[in-house]
């Protein structure tokens, strides 16, 4: 499978109405918006995120580089040897700059306002199902104007630009 450019990492914490906390990893493939897991747990260390990841990589091909935050998850030794194992690029966006990493503070945003806000959760269960139902009408029903109208699930593979030296196109893939 072709490499898919760069996805963006990052965590959404909440509460289930007993008061217990939990933490989202939300992962997105920054080129088509593609919300490419939301996995909902009351601990999530970086060997976690790095086995969430692999079946990410063999699903959607491997991204040539994974943009997260400093967080200890996403600066462990476990998910650093992971993306080195997997040759994969990281950045970490610099400290306090969650701007630098728009894409997924973006769906943050969304998920929040549309999911988390409006639901009151019961069980880790009943969040792990309202964020899959959530996950499917963002990916495959909801029309994106970043995309022209598109939803992820239909954005192009590649894209198609002019080559800077001549006039030439050619494809990337992500």
């Amino acid at each position: 499978m072709a490499a898919r450019g760069r996805w963006s990492l990052d965590f959404v914490s909440d509460a289930l109405i007993c008061g217990r906390r939990f933490r989202i990893l939300a992962v997105i493939n920054d080129f088509s918006h593609k919300n490419l897991a939301l996995v909902a747990d009351t601990s999530l260390s970086g060997g976690r995120v790095a086995r969430e990841l692999t079946p990410l990589v063999e699903r959607y091909g491997k991204p040539l580089m994974i943009v997260s935050d400093n967080g200890m998850e996403f600066t462990s030794h476990a998910i650093l040897k992971w993306a080195a194992d997997m040759q994969i690029e990281r950045h970490y966006i610099a400290p306090g700059k969650p701007q630098q990493n728009g894409f997924v503070e973006s769906f943050n945003g969304r998920l929040r306002d549309e999911c988390l806000n409006e639901t009151l959760f019961t069980s880790l269960t009943q969040v792990r199902q309202i964020l899959a139902d959530w996950r499917e009408d963002y990916n495959t029903v909801r029309p994106h104007s970043q995309l022209d109208g598109r939803t992820p699930d239909q954005a192009p593979e590649t894209l198609v630009i002019p080559s800077p030296s001549s006039h030439k196109k050619r494809e990337l893939s992500f």
